[in-house]
């Protein structure tokens, strides 16, 4: 099972607005280069203004970066749109039998893993930026 796209659209997002920098670029534009329902886009938007890193104005099309691309690392994109709704990237299995040894322990056993594993990806999502991602894709 792979993790969701919403980091993937997101960032397709943020490098649209920042590659037309200046330009007011719509929901349907957007949607248009993600090949996604504007819904989505504006689904993902919203998170994003929610998490301070774009400015969207009610009834005007588009949105800004309220920061420079540079300082917006992908694990502040990750925090807005993955994190939103849940409390991790992994999720343990609620209803596991008490009764056995095994179903009563492997959520404890797992966390550390699982925690670890998260940190790192977190990590890793925080030492490249917007900036980095637009630069990438300009040179492709």
């Amino acid at each position: 099972m792979a993790i969701s796209s919403r980091l993937a659209v997101a960032v397709h997002i943020l490098v649209l607005i920042e590659t037309h920098e200046g330009k007011r670029i719509t929901s349907d534009y957007i949607a248009g280069s993600v090949n996604t329902n504007p819904v989505v886009v504006r689904r993902l938007m919203g998170l994003l203004n929610k998490a301070g890193i774009i400015a969207t104005t009610p009834g005007i099309p588009g949105a800004s970066l309220l920061r420079p691309a540079s300082d917006i690392t992908l694990a502040d994109v990750y925090c807005a749109v993955e994190l939103s709704n849940q409390e991790g990237l992994f999720s343990f299995h609620e209803n596991t039998n008490p009764q056995c040894f095994v179903g009563k322990n492997i959520q404890t056993a797992l966390e550390d893993s699982f925690t670890r594993a998260q940190n790192a990806m977190k990590a890793e999502l925080a030492a490249v930026t917007i900036a980095d991602i637009a630069a990438n894709v300009q040179k492709l």
